[in-house]
């Protein structure tokens, strides 16, 4: 089963869904405002990804944080940041055959369903 994580009017996510769609890729989409997240979910996330690379540091939600949260960031403080504000996480999360990806890029995308 693949599934890809995100926020439907998110444009990286428009042009991910639309790569699979194209490809006639079978997935599920699991949108953050509409089914949620919870911590157990970004724990995976983290676990597979590393925190760091999860959070999304160049979006507005980030850059709205204190100065002081931003540098006392680690695993224990974002886990719960990205739960209440979803944005915070990189976009998009592929789960494809159990293995997670962070991001969207084309030629990533067809490296990842070329033994599909």
């Amino acid at each position: 089963m693949t599934v890809l994580y995100g926020i439907k009017n998110c444009d990286t996510i428009k042009k991910a869904k639309a790569w699979l769609d194209n490809a006639k890729i079978d997935y599920t989409f699991h949108d953050y405002r509409v089914e949620g997240i919870d911590a157990d979910m970004v724990a995976e996330f983290f676990a597979q990804l590393d925190w760091q690379n999860v959070v999304n540091k160049r979006g507005t939600t980030f850059r709205a944080l204190s100065d002081d949260t931003k540098a006392s960031l680690s695993a224990e403080t974002a886990l719960p940041l990205l739960v209440e504000q979803p944005a915070m996480i990189k976009r998009p999360i592929l789960v494809h055959q159990g293995q997670y990806h962070l991001g969207f890029k084309p030629d990533q995308y067809a490296k990842i369903f070329a033994s599909a």
